[in-house]
């Protein structure tokens, strides 16, 4: 029988001493075929997410999967993050968490990218744009995050990656 990973159980861990201590948990997320969110914010193939209680409807951290129903830009969206997937967990107020080593994933190799953003039923996306018959934006616009979604103020904070 193959020992269950440690990482689910340290990733609920510190997102309960967040909460406990009145942080805010955000997690660093590893972008690829298996992750869900939405693609208008993915940067440099990573997002970060907010996945406090305010922020989440239905967060469920189980030990494949990390779902969760959120806003960006307004719009809800259903989240889906593979534990694999989690490079970091830390509270935005104060930066302290835990980094993980980036874990090999079981199709290496293939191409990285996240689901395409869906249009309303004017065919309008999130940033004001109007998608094209495979739902990509036609306008070169770039949107930021959502208020509240990445929390770092002047970058990233800084993490030690345990083993």
């Amino acid at each position: 029988m193959q020992e269950t990973s440690t990482k689910p159980y340290l990733l609920r861990a510190l997102y309960e001493w967040c909460t406990d201590n009145g942080y805010t948990p955000h997690i660093a997320v590893r972008v690829d075929n298996r992750t869900r969110v939405p693609h208008q914010f993915v940067r440099n193939g990573e997002i970060v997410l907010n996945i406090s209680f305010e922020a989440t409807s239905q967060l469920q951290m189980g030990n494949e999967l990390i779902e969760f129903h959120a806003r960006f830009s307004g719009k809800s969206h259903k989240i889906e993050v593979p534990i694999a997937n989690v490079l970091a967990i830390y509270a935005r107020e104060n930066g302290q968490g835990m980094a993980f080593p980036v874990e090999a994933e079981a199709g290496a190799g293939e191409e990285t990218e996240a689901l395409p953003p869906e249009p309303d039923e004017h065919g309008r996306l999130d940033d004001g744009t109007v998608a094209g018959p495979d739902g990509a934006s036609d306008a070169a616009g770039e949107a930021g995050p959502a208020s509240g979604d990445d929390g770092a103020k002047g970058g990233r904070g800084h993490l030690k990656i345990v083993k």
